[in-house]
Parts: structure tokens; sequence; C-alpha cells
């Protein structure tokens, strides 16, 4: 194998490890880590995270997947701008869905605004997507490190360690973006800070 196919085949790895759809999970998962929801029960950890996974990730993923093979793309196909608002809907549909069922059980309101978070940071790619293709990929990234500066300064914890790992994942991340020629530099930047914007936002007065 080439250099420049390793190259493609390492971005294309790290584009799928990477899904933007992971990101309220992983917000849920800082959560349970660095806040007082560490004490919660294993079994409510576990069925909390469950719920997330499927209505945040699987079941989306799969209808995406679904739309993609009816529409007959390619993945390239798929990440064009003109091509992008039913997946975007697919997943603000999703999201509103595991807002509701969270209310519906009266989970802590923190954990809920995760998910809230993640609706606002694809609705305004949607939005932004009308004008200027970004990348949801770094826009995923950035509302990790908005939330991670936003529960900094709600919980008060230094999150300057893990914080920095975020901004050097976006940065593999949008590496990789580019190298698929997906996105341009400018487009993948936009995203990360949209993402930082709107995370911050969500989460601090939500």
């Amino acid at each position: 194998m080439s250099r420049t196919k390793a190259l493609i085949t390492a971005a294309k790895m790290i584009s799928i490890i990477f899904t933007p759809f992971y990101l309220p999970l992983v917000g849920i998962a800082m959560l349970l880590t660095f806040t007082f929801m560490s004490e919660l029960p294993l079994t409510y950890k576990l069925l909390l995270a469950t719920t997330v996974y499927l209505l945040t990730v699987f079941i989306p993923t799969i209808l995406i997947y679904l739309y993609r093979l009816m529409r007959g793309w390619t993945l390239q196909q798929l990440g064009e701008k003109r091509h992008r608002i039913v997946p975007y809907a697919i997943s603000i549909g999703s999201y509103l869905l595991c807002i509701w069922m969270l209310q519906r059980v009266h989970v802590n309101h923190e954990i809920i605004s995760i998910i809230i978070a993640a609706f606002f940071i694809q609705a305004a790619s949607i939005i932004v997507n009308f004008f200027w293709k970004i990348s949801t990929h770094t826009a995923a990234i950035g509302g990790v490190s908005g939330a991670l500066v936003a529960y900094g300064i709600l919980f008060e914890f230094n999150p300057v360690g893990w914080l920095s790992l975020s901004i050097l994942i976006a940065g593999i991340v949008g590496s990789a973006r580019i190298i698929l020629r997906q996105h341009s530099l400018g487009q993948v930047v936009g995203g990360y800070f949209v993402g930082i914007v709107c995370a911050f936002v969500s989460i601090t007065y939500l």
C-alpha cells in the first residue's frame, strides 16, 4: 500500500471513529465521571447510556445508511452540501425524541442539557450549511470542548487536560476531513467554533 493510500485509509478510519453522532454519549460520559453523578448506581448509568446510544447513534446511523442506499449515493456524495439536509433532519429528530423521553422519566437536567447542546449544534450546522459548508465532525468535537469549559465553570473542576486532548483530537479529525477532500481548512475550523459556542451557551444558559 502506497503512503497516499495509507493516509486516506487512516483518514477514513478517523472519520468513522469520531462520527458526530457520538457527541451526546461523550458528554454524558463526562458528566457521569467528573460530577456528583459519578455516585449514581451502575445499572442506572448503563441504562441511561444505552438509551442515549440507541436514540442518538444507532437509530440515526441506520436511517441515514438506508437513505443513502435508497438514493444510490456514495459516502462522498452524501457529504455534498445539497445532500446533507435529510441526514441533518434525521439527527435533529432523533435528538428531539431523546430529549422528550429523558424528560418524561425525569432525568437530571444536566444530562438533558447535553442532548440539547447536540441539538443546537446540528440546528446551527443546518443553518450555516445553507450559506457555507462546515464540518459536522469538527462541530461535534467543538461541542465536547465547549461542554468541558462550561462544566469546568459549573462544577468547579479544572478541564485543561481534557480540553487539550479535545483540541488535539479536533486537529486530527479536521486533518482527516481535509485529506478526504470533504472540507477546506476554513470549513473544519468554522465547524469547530460553531460547536464550541453552541455547547457552551446551551449548557451554561439553558
